[in-house]
């Protein structure tokens, strides 16, 4: 006769609260806002983010000029960037139409999705 197997239930305690954490539902306060180098107020401009996780590259290819520098004007279409996920290069194109006022990552570097990649002045 073949017995049934056996299950074992291991049941965990919650983990103790120490008395500095804070609750997940207490409200958290923003963290204070940098205040813009130059004096100019940045709440003008519009954030272009990126859409996805990967690596951010200004270029095309290496040997080829940047596709957008600071002060250039774009237009909706206009591709910004490339952002390179799982050896897939995506071309990120503007929504907005405006002109590039500062490019908030380097080169070659890793983003995050909805990270600030561009500002712009859509004036």
């Amino acid at each position: 006769m073949a017995s049934a197997p056996t299950t074992h239930v291991q049941h965990f305690a919650p983990a103790p609260v120490a008395a500095n954490q804070v609750s997940a539902s207490a409200p958290v306060a923003p963290p204070a806002a940098e205040k813009p180098k130059g004096g100019a107020d940045e709440s003008k401009y519009i954030t272009i983010k990126s859409p996805m996780i990967g690596t951010f590259y200004r270029t095309p290819s290496p040997d080829k000029p940047v596709f957008v520098n600071v002060g250039d004007e774009i237009k909706a279409g206009s591709v910004l960037c490339i952002i390179e996920a799982m050896k897939l290069f995506n071309e990120i194109e503007s929504d907005v139409k405006g002109k590039i006022v500062k490019v908030l990552v380097d080169n070659s570097t890793p983003v995050e999705y909805d990270q600030p990649l561009f500002l712009v002045d859509p004036s």
